[in-house]
């Protein structure tokens, strides 16, 4: 094999359906405990840091308009929370069926070929980030958070950072040795992006460099679509954001599906 034919076209067909149902059937069983446990560390950090920090910080400017800090809050961690658990289903699940558990293999052994594999891992790990989300939306809605008729349009915004994030976690699953290696993605890579994307506080607050940096950042892209939604305001830039957001999405899932394949030699 070349080096350059990994990077062919994707050969992509209706059978990646067939493998995310599979992960559908399996998950179903656990569905419940899964939900938990996903929508309990970004609620605890919406009541610790939205009500406990909103007390004393009162409230944000954003674009000349007043804002309660828990809102503002609210807008970026829903972000974080999509961000978290499509790369959590990208790496450690997505590693155990196919290092761990072999199942790629034996999935692969039917009329199912790697790219439409990779296609339904990566569709699969934004749905799980998707349910995750809207779970932490409606409670965000019983609290009284925000009740912006936009937030609507926050959903399939949230589902495509949720590809987003899924593609680009792939690609580490495809270098991946073993479960340590993603320790070094979540510590270098989400963890400084989820306090430079304006999560917690307005990037204005940052050094003039690195706020030009963090303008091109993923979750950046993804808090500047959903935060005036949440504001019942339409984003800015939507069009740039978009763009950004769709073009990280396609040229990491191309890069996952190459690197995959170098790892199957397929």
């Amino acid at each position: 094999m070349s080096t350059q034919s990994i990077w062919r076209r994707p050969q992509i067909s209706g059978r990646w359906w067939p493998v995310f149902l599979r992960n559908l059937l399996v998950w179903r069983k656990l569905a419940i405990p899964s939900l938990v446990g996903n929508i309990a560390e970004p609620l605890m950090w919406l009541v610790a840091f939205g009500y406990g920090m909103g007390a004393l910080v009162g409230q944000i400017d954003i674009g000349g308009e007043k804002v309660p800090y828990i809102l503002f809050l609210a807008s970026g961690s829903i972000c974080m929370s999509a961000m978290n658990a499509a790369s959590f289903e990208a790496l450690y699940s997505a590693f155990s069926r196919m290092h761990v558990q072999k199942t790629w293999e034996g999935i692969m052994n039917a009329p199912v070929n790697l790219d439409n594999l990779v296609l339904a891992e990566l569709l699969w790990a934004a749905f799980k980030s998707i349910f995750t989300v809207t779970a932490i939306l409606c409670v965000m809605l019983a609290l009284g958070i925000s009740h912006s008729p936009k937030l609507l349009v926050a959903l399939p915004v949230l589902l495509v950072a949720g590809i987003m994030f899924s593609a680009i976690a792939l690609i580490f699953n495809a270098l991946a040795k073993g479960y340590d290696f993603f320790t070094y993605y979540f510590t270098l890579v989400l963890t400084p992006m989820m306090f430079l994307s304006g999560v917690f506080f307005p990037r204005e607050q940052l050094p003039e460099a690195v706020r030009i940096v963090s303008d091109w950042l993923p979750l950046t892209n993804a808090v500047e679509l959903v935060r005036p939604l949440f504001m019942d305001r339409w984003p800015a830039h939507a069009l740039r954001h978009g763009l950004v957001v769709v073009v990280y999405a396609v040229v990491a899932f191309w890069v996952a599906l190459a690197l995959t394949r170098r790892r199957f030699k397929a």
